[in-house]
């Protein structure tokens, strides 16, 4: 007779099972440290590769230079009585911000700007010049200042002009240059304008200054009209020109002259039938040499060959023709020799000639110019002689103003800028540091974002604090060994890690469960792969080895495999029973139906019988949770290795007729929200989830990926004693 199934109350509250949502996500430092060092291949090289190339785009920024100058005010100990003298001392902070702004006033930019010369122009300029196309006009580019600030030392009278600049010696010019404009700006804005004197000196100043550009205006018209730089430069150039055209009419003479002789010599030897080759202009011309030698060797030839043959032997025959045909060749090169003789004579004429036209022309130059003298030396001394005046003058003025205004000038160049030859931009240590700093920044943030956006399970905080369940234990990756042999570690009572690893887990197992024995335990997973089956035995095997009476169930009836790993044929088992009646009368343990073997020593092993597509209608029958309730009878311990939860549901139904639950999951595999989602399918249920087997993980990995932190200590330990 069917016994009914009686299953102890679960806990009244699980230590788990209300923690869902109130999980707090929280890591410690070791957490943030195994999150950095798992993903350091990742975030390393974007972070080498994003601080790298900030580095290197600061780098490529033009280098700027700086310079300063300073300048000091002081009060002067005058009592100033006379009205119309303006007092330029510095009485306040009022009147040296006053004298800030006239340094930046566009009228005192606009004086340093007129007060550069050519060459100071050149300096500011050149940088830019360089990077503009080649032949670009120094007018397109400007004159760049670069930038120019002025400061105050606070509770002080020193006034900084700082300026930063591409070229450090613009630099410096331009801070110099302010510095002097400044100052002519305050002497010239000093008292006494209406001063008598210095309005009679300006007025003759005019005066004179509107003579000297008459007198100077009439010389250069009278140069322009007669197309003269100046009388002496003109004078010079008509000598030089002169020189040099009677020098080259004198050498074109020569070479004519040298020409006609050999003429006439050729012309002579060709009347009188003599031989051309005593000529040496003949002897070495062009190809003449070379056929000389060629006929002189045919001829010793044939007056060789003339000793042993006739006239008619083909050798005679053949030398004759050969020295007939050099003979031409050789009257040809003569002929081409005189014809560029009659050539070179006819252009040494000619060069005589144009020669000779130069020479005149220069010759009546110089005779013009001569005559042009008088005129221009009395226009030029007259221009002169009004410049000196003018200039006099103004120098005059010049120091009557500065005598003047000197003693009231409160400003006092105290350093003059100096040229840095060191820029201070790009700063390569502020930059090194940026992106030293930038590119852990992004490192750190590229690992910790990557930790969010990974949802897998990974570490022991994952489980504990994330998913909010215990962990059991951590399985090291068994992949190097045989499947024959880690299927049955603890059946072989071996000591190695892997195995003390499956007895770590039976300790948690025992430490966390609220029930007595006989009970039931359910192993799952989420996904295939996760080494379910793997947990499953060797789980078994240690209540085995420690006393338990254990059998432990084939419940993937959809692709069993705990028959294969022990070497068992699969002819009996659960479906084969239930298709033959699903009787639970007798020792069930003999029961033919189930045909449930006896593994090792307490650990027996019912099989799934077969394999079935829809095995819900044995998991869902009353008759299922009857046997399980009978084994639990006849056996300390029932273990059940069932299918993923997130394959199929038949975990499910399994999972509402057994006692507690053993959730395994391997390292970087499943997701913790389908974990997080699956337990509290299994809670909901008013199961009694134990915890969590991290599976698969490397020793090393073991080592930073958990808090068992003596895993390598037992590893040496043990390791040394086996």
């Amino acid at each position: 007779m069917a016994e009914t199934t009686t299953k102890p109350p679960p806990p009244a509250s699980p230590p788990s099972a209300d923690r869902d949502d109130e999980l707090v996500q929280r890591r410690t430092f070791r957490d943030y440290y195994i999150i950095l060092r798992e993903r350091t291949w990742i975030a390393l090289p974007l972070a080498l590769l994003v601080s790298i190339g900030y580095g290197y785009l600061q780098m490529q920024t033009p280098a700027m230079y700086s310079s300063s100058a300073t300048m000091q005010f002081e009060k002067p100990d005058t009592i100033v009585t006379t009205v119309g003298v303006v007092d330029q001392s510095v009485r306040s902070d009022v009147d040296l911000n006053t004298y800030l702004q006239i340094l930046g006033s566009g009228k005192l930019r606009a004086k340093v700007l007129e007060s550069f010369t050519p060459e100071e122009r050149k300096i500011l300029q050149r940088t830019a010049l360089k990077r503009m196309p080649p032949g670009t006009s120094p007018a397109a580019v400007g004159l760049p200042l670069g930038g120019v600030g002025f400061s105050s030392l606070h509770n002080s009278f020193l006034i900084g002009v700082n300026v930063t600049h591409e070229d450090p010696e613009a630099a410096a010019l331009v801070a110099n240059s302010y510095v002097k404009q400044f100052m002519t700006y305050l002497i010239e804005n000093a008292g006494g304008r209406n001063d008598a004197a210095i309005d009679y000196l300006n007025q003759q100043a005019d005066r004179l200054r509107k003579e000297s550009e008459e007198a100077d205006g009439k010389l250069q018209q009278y140069m322009k009209e007669k197309n003269l730089i100046s009388l002496d430069s003109s004078q010079n150039m008509v000598a030089d020109a002169l020189k040099s055209a009677y020098g080259h009419l004198q050498e074109a003479r020569l070479s004519l002259l040298h020409i006609e002789e050999m003429v006439k010599q050729v012309e002579a030897f060709t009347a009188a039938g003599k031989n051309m080759f005593e000529i040496s202009y003949i002897a070495s011309y062009g190809a003449v040499p070379s056929l000389k030698g060629q006929l002189d060797g045919l001829l010793q030839a044939q007056a060789r060959l003339t000793e042993r043959y006739l006239e008619k032997h083909p050798l005679m025959i053949d030398n004759a023709n050969n020295i007939a045909i050099t003979q031409e060749q050789l009257d040809k090169a003569i002929a081409l020799a005189i014809a560029a003789l009659y050539a070179q004579r006819d252009e040494a004429r000619q060069s005589v000639k144009t020669y000779q036209t130069e020479y005149d022309k220069n010759e009546k130059d110089s005779f013009a110019l001569s005559g042009m003298s008088i005129e221009y030396g009395h226009l030029k001394g007259e221009a002169d002689v009004k410049k000196q005046q003018y200039m006099g003058l103004l120098n005059r003025l010049n120091e009557t103003r500065t005598t003047k205004n000197i003693d009231k000038l409160p400003l006092h160049p105290l350093d003059p800028a100096t040229v840095n030859p060191y820029p201070f931009s790009p700063n390569k240590p502020a930059i090194t540091r940026t992106c030293t700093g930038l590119g852990i920044l992004i490192f750190i943030a590229v690992a910790v974002g990557l930790s969010f956006i990974d949802d897998r399970i990974k570490s022991a905080w994952d489980v504990e604090s994330f998913i909010g369940a215990n962990l059991l234990g951590i399985i090291p990756d068994l992949a190097s060994m045989k499947d024959e042999e880690k299927y049955s570690l603890l059946l072989n009572d071996g000591q190695t890690p892997g195995a003390e690893a499956f007895l770590s887990v039976y300790s948690s197992i025992k430490i966390h469960s609220k029930l007595d024995f006989p009970k039931s335990i359910l192993v799952t997973s989420t996904i295939p792969g996760e080494g379910k089956t793997l947990i499953s035995c060797n789980v078994a095997a240690s209540f085995s080895r420690h006393g338990k009476k254990t059998l432990l169930i084939d419940c993937d009836l959809r692709r069993p495999m705990l028959h294969r790993h022990f070497k068992q044929q699969n002819t009996a088992g659960l479906l084969s029973w239930f298709e033959g009646g699903a009787s639970l009368e007798g020792d069930l343990a003999n029961h033919p139906g189930l045909g449930i073997i006896k593994i090792g020593e307490n650990l027996s092993l019912l099989c799934s019988g077969g394999r079935s597509k829809s095995p819900t209608e044995l998991l869902e029958s009353p008759m299922f949770g009857q046997l399980l309730e009978k084994l639990k009878r006849e056996y300390d311990l029932v273990i059940v290795d069932s299918p993923p939860l997130g394959a199929v549901t038949d975990s499910l139904l399994i999972a509402e007729r057994i006692d507690e639950v053993v959730y395994v999951c391997r390292f970087n595999r499943a997701y913790r929200k389908h974990i997080r989602l699956y337990m509290r399918a299994l809670r909901n249920g008013k199961n009694e989830v134990l915890g969590v087997v991290l599976n698969g993980l490397s020793p090393r990995r073991i080592e930073y990926y958990s808090n068992y932190r003596y895993y390598r200590s037992y590893k040496k330990y043990y390791g040394a004693q086996t």
